[in-house]
């Protein structure tokens, strides 16, 4: 390989210059077809390009699909089990809480490792999705984790009825644990737009039952949480008859069945 880099290198591109990027490839294809795969191998004394489409063209694989480059990067488990690669979170074993692992990604996989042993294999999410393992998650680190859950769903309720009712809302499920960054979201909107605006955000989303940070964020944005609600739409039973019935009148000749006709043989 290397002895072939240096041949490329001075039979080629050496003093060459080339307009842009697709010039030079197309240079390179023809350099490739014309001079170095119809010249006379030192070591084979024979033309390269004669001797791949006799022995070697055939025996080829086709190419099934591009190669899938991982992503590498290093991680943090936090204090909700999870990492966070490619903005998707997964969860980790809790022996690794507070630890760095290294994340290694692909278009199906993502992988965990600790010092090089894998720790931890979950499928690939779209970003702002998650995957937890409950194995993960053991019934001997319930009670730490529920201790940190009351205490931050406590925090929301300082700031009002509304964004505490909100946060309860957002932790009720069987793994509140995994709802802490959506509080934490929250109260970083508290800190931004003060807790008046996000507390009635909060009241409108709730009276819609639109339990969700991210449209409660852009209500906020939008400065829209003050903006009354759209009327109730008519009720169903009006809409269905809201054309006047003289349209469903025939119009036109009228038929008239006349008594005794044959009846026709089916």
């Amino acid at each position: 390989m290397e002895r072939a880099v240096q041949y490329v290198r001075g039979n080629f591109f050496a003093g060459e210059d080339f307009v842009g990027l697709s010039q030079a490839q197309a240079r390179a294809e023809a350099w490739c077809r014309n001079t170095a795969g119809m010249r006379i191998h030192g070591t084979i004394q024979a033309r390269p390009a004669e001797v791949f489409a006799e022995h070697e063209a055939a025996v080829l694989l086709p190419l099934s699909m591009p190669y899938d480059v991982p992503v590498f990067t290093r991680v943090k488990v936090h204090r909700d089990f999870h990492v966070e690669v490619s903005r998707a979170l997964y969860s980790a074993p809790q022996d690794y809480l507070g630890c760095h692992l290294d994340a290694r990604a692909d278009s199906a996989l993502v992988k965990l490792f600790h010092h090089g042993v894998l720790v931890k294999t979950h499928p690939r999410q779209q970003p702002g999705r998650r995957v937890t393992d409950p194995a993960d998650l053991p019934a001997e680190k319930t009670a730490y984790a529920m201790r940190d859950v009351a205490s931050l769903a406590a925090a929301a309720r300082r700031h009002g009825d509304a964004i505490g009712v909100y946060a309860d809302r957002l932790l009720d499920t069987d793994l509140p644990w995994t709802k802490m960054r959506q509080v934490y979201r929250l109260l970083g909107l508290v800190r931004r737009y003060g807790p008046g605006p996000v507390d009635t955000a909060c009241g409108r989303a709730l009276d819609l039952d639109v339990v969700n940070v991210t449209k409660i964020a852009s209500m906020l944005e939008k400065a829209t949480e003050n903006t009354p609600p759209p009327p109730a739409p008519a009720a169903a039973a009006t809409a269905r008859f809201a054309r006047d019935p003289a349209e469903y009148r025939p119009r036109g000749t009228q038929l008239t069945l006349l008594p005794g006709g044959k009846e026709e043989p089916r």
